[in-house]
């Protein structure tokens, strides 16, 4: 009997949790739902407005031909070389704090609370988007490009550091003992014995910023910090939609490219190729690019 009343016992508290559960999981569902509600009410989300508008979305979609001549004429790629600038010098700019404030960051380098100071400049730097950081920086250097470039490496420090940091938290023991027991000062247990097992990750990460940035630089022009985002903006002004259109579609193929570099540089870092194939990787990239646009 004793037995017996165990297991009963068990199958109730079994029972009993999955009634928990479900109740739990039906609670969150409520939850969720009433929080998207509320979200559609707070923005004034209003199905019928928007099929009332149809008509008129519809006629200005057939006025958004672009106008190919256009790119030529404003020398639109030109201006797209001046967005990747302003992506490529944030980035470039932003990566040494990055790495710097990443590394403090971290609880294996830096003991709390003083990491925690160092991950508080990367949480602000973080919060704060790339557009906030470009009106901040305007009495600085005005509506330009060069305030757009400190926008974007303002913001590269807190994003990329926090990513430095959470990989240094991964790496793993046996490198770090080993330095330690051999006598090494702390910085070089924290170049040889952590960065070099995350210099693969860092270049990689630093990579996928890049893309962001080149993204954030577009976004940036449309409140004058010039590249092709600006010249989109101001034919968007003039309602000048084929010019627009034919601005957007640069941008897209900027996009695409610069993606598409970054993907294969870092396939060949996941790869771990061996160093003299990165020449060949450069100079076949304008086959693979063919490739991956005729698959």
């Amino acid at each position: 009997m004793s037995t017996d009343s165990t297991l009963e016992q068990r199958l109730e508290k079994i029972k009993l949790t999955r009634r928990i559960r479900w109740v739990t999981y039906a609670l969150l569902a409520v939850a969720f739902a009433a929080a998207f509600y509320g979200s559609l009410l707070l923005i004034n989300f209003s199905v019928g407005d928007l099929v009332n508008q149809l008509p008129t979305f519809v006629d200005r979609l057939q006025r958004y031909t672009p106008n190919w001549e256009f790119i030529g004429e404003a020398n639109l790629f030109r201006e797209s070389g001046i967005t990747l600038a302003i992506g490529f010098a944030g980035t470039v700019m932003g990566v040494p704090l990055a790495l710097l404030l990443g590394v403090l960051g971290s609880g294996r380098v830096m003991p709390f609370p003083f990491n925690f100071l160092f991950r508080t400049i990367m949480g602000i730097s973080r919060a704060i988007p790339a557009l906030i950081w470009f009106l901040i920086f305007v009495p600085l250097a005005g509506l330009s490009a060069v305030t757009a470039t400190i926008a974007v490496a303002v913001s590269t420090i807190g994003n990329l550091g926090r990513l430095f940091t959470d990989e240094l938290e991964e790496v793993k023991t046996g490198p770090i003992e080993a330095m330690e027991t051999t006598g090494a000062s702390q910085s070089q247990t924290v170049i040889f014995g952590m960065l070099s097992q995350v210099k693969t990750s860092f270049i990689a990460w630093t990579l996928y910023i890049f893309e962001v940035n080149v993204r954030q630089a577009v976004t940036l022009g449309l409140l004058g910090g010039g590249g092709i985002g600006y010249i989109i903006q101001a034919r968007q002004g003039m309602r000048a939609y084929g010019d627009m259109m034919a601005g957007i579609v640069v941008v897209l193929v900027l996009i695409v490219l610069v993606e598409m570099a970054s993907q294969q540089l870092r396939s060949y870092l996941r790869d771990d190729e061996e160093a003299d194939g990165l020449v060949a990787l450069v100079l076949g990239l304008p086959q693979r690019m063919a490739e991956s646009v005729l698959k």
